[in-house]
C-alpha cells in the first residue's frame, strides 16, 4: 500500500523519553537527579529576582526633558551610561555621579554651556549649568547678590544680551576724606549720585562719570576754587561690623546702608597780590548727620548641615542643588522659611492670608506649580524657588532682604 502524505501526517509520533542524568560513570541515582533538578530551578528562579531587583523606574531630567526610564546600575553614573547621558567635567549631576542609584527617585542633569555676558563692564564668557538670569547670579555667590541686570531673573540665558552690575565697594576721595561705597550701580556718575554727592560745574572726577563702577575701584573728586570763603562739604560715614550666625560664613549683608552728611566749613582766606596764600577754617556746621553703615558679616559653618531624610527640608534641598544652589544658599533657605512658616505646608497667616512653607500670597499663586499646591510640600517648594530666584536671584539674597526690612 502506498503511503500518501496525508496518510503520514495521520500517524502519530512516538515521543522519545527523556534522558536520564548521566554522570562519568554512567546514569545517576533518581535522587541525586531530583536534588540536581530542584538546584538548576533554584538558581534560574534567584536569577529571575536578580533582575527584578535591577529594575527600578527612574525620572531622568535632562536640561528640563524629563522622561521615565530603566534604571539599571549600582550609581547614578551607570544608570547615565546605560541610556547614554554622559556628563562632562562642568555639568551638574544630582545625585553625584559616585552615589547609588536611586530606588524609583529622580537623576537631573543640568549640561554646562558658554555664556557671554557684560559683567561690571567687561563682557565675559564663561561655563556654566545656569538657565535663567537667576540661577546665574545665584552661581555668582556674594557677589551676585543685589545685583542689577538688564533683564528679568526668571529669563532664560542667551535670550538676548544681558549687564550685569553686581554689589561691589568704590572708594571716594572727596573733601579729604576717603567713603568706602558699597552699591549695585553701573556707573560712577550714578554711585555718586546715590549717596547725594553733588558736583558743581567747576568740579571734576579722576574717571569719566560715565565710566563703569568696578569693585576696589578708586574715584577722587577734585573741587574747583570758587574764591569763596563759604564752603558746603561731605562729612564721611563710619562703618560698624557686627558678627552674625544667622548668615554662612563668607557672606554680608549692609544692614544699614551708610549715608554722608554734609557740612557748611567758613574759611578765612589771605591773599598776596590777589592770589590766595592760606586758608584757616572758622567754622563748621554739620547741616545733615551722616548715617553709620552697619554691615552682618556671616560666621555660621555650612559644612555639619544636617537634615532628616523624606523631609520637606530634604526635598528644597535637593531642589535647590539642582538649580547649583549649595549649602551655604541651603542656610539661607532653611532660615527664610523656617522663619515664614517652620517649613509646615499647611500653615496660613490668619491676618494676610499668606500660605504654604513660602507663605504665598494669596496661596493660589502656587497653583503655577502644580493643582495639589494646597497640600503638596513639593509642589509649594518649586513655585517659592522659582519665585526667590525671579526676584532676588538666590535664597540668600531672599534672607538678606528679609532681615533688612522684615518680609521676603
Amino acid at each position: 500500500m502506498t503511503t500518501t502524505r496525508a496518510n503520514r501526517r495521520a500517524v502519530p509520533r512516538r515521543r522519545r523519553a527523556p534522558a536520564p542524568f548521566v554522570g562519568r560513570r554512567g546514569p545517576l541515582p533518581a535522587a541525586t537527579r531530583f536534588v540536581a533538578r530542584t538546584a538548576v530551578v533554584a538558581a534560574v528562579a534567584v536569577g529571575a529576582a536578580g533582575v527584578v531587583d535591577a529594575h527600578a523606574e527612574i525620572t531622568l531630567d535632562v536640561d528640563g526633558e524629563v522622561r521615565t526610564v530603566d534604571g539599571y546600575g549600582d550609581t547614578v553614573a551607570d544608570v547615565l551610561a546605560f541610556h547614554g547621558v554622559r556628563p562632562g567635567p562642568d555639568d551638574l549631576v544630582q545625585p553625584a555621579l559616585t552615589a547609588s542609584a536611586p530606588d524609583d527617585g529622580e537623576v537631573v542633569v543640568r549640561t554646562s554651556k558658554d555664556v557671554t555676558m557684560e559683567i561690571d563692564g567687561e563682557t565675559v564668557t564663561f561655563p556654566t549649568t545656569a538657565h535663567t538670569v537667576g540661577e546665574l547670579l545665584a552661581a555668582l555667590g556674594p557677589r551676585g547678590e543685589g545685583a542689577v541686570t538688564t533683564a528679568s531673573r526668571s529669563e532664560p540665558l542667551g535670550r538676548s544680551p544681558v549687564r550685569v552690575s553686581t554689589l561691589k565697594t568704590v572708594h571716594v576721595s572727596v573733601d579729604g576724606s576717603v567713603l568706602p561705597l558699597r552699591t549695585t550701580q553701573a556707573t560712577v556718575r550714578e554711585v555718586l549720585a546715590e549717596v547725594g554727592i553733588t558736583l558743581a560745574a567747576q568740579d571734576g572726577t579722576s574717571v569719566p562719570l560715565g565710566a563703569a563702577a568696578v569693585d576696589g575701584m578708586v574715584v577722587v573728586v577734585h573741587r574747583g576754587q570758587t574764591g569763596s570763603d563759604l564752603v558746603t562739604e561731605v562729612v564721611p560715614f563710619e562703618t560698624e561690623t557686627v558678627e552674625s550666625d544667622d548668615l554662612p560664613r563668607g557672606h554680608e549683608v549692609v544692614q544699614t546702608r551708610g549715608v554722608p552728611g554734609e557740612r557748611v566749613t567758613t574759611y578765612e582766606v589771605r591773599t598776596i597780590d590777589g592770589a590766595e596764600v592760606e586758608r584757616t577754617v572758622v567754622d563748621r556746621t554739620v547741616t545733615t548727620e551722616p548715617v553709620t553703615e552697619v554691615v552682618l558679616v556671616g560666621t555660621l559653618d555650612v559644612s555639619d548641615i544636617q537634615v532628616d531624610p523624606g523631609s520637606a527640608k530634604a526635598v528644597a534641598r535637593s531642589l535647590a542643588a539642582e538649580r547649583g544652589w549649595g549649602s551655604d544658599q541651603f542656610v539661607c533657605l532653611d532660615k527664610l522659611w523656617t522663619k515664614e512658616s517652620n517649613w509646615r505646608w499647611n500653615a496660613e497667616n490668619p491676618s494676610s492670608g499668606a500660605y504654604g512653607i513660602p507663605q504665598a500670597l494669596p496661596g493660589s499663586k502656587m497653583a503655577t506649580a502644580g493643582s495639589d499646591w494646597r497640600t503638596n510640600p513639593t509642589t509649594q517648594i518649586r513655585w517659592g524657588l522659582d519665585y526667590i530666584s525671579g526676584r532676588y536671584g538666590s535664597p540668600c539674597g531672599a534672607w538678606n532682604h528679609s532681615m533688612s526690612v522684615g518680609w521676603y
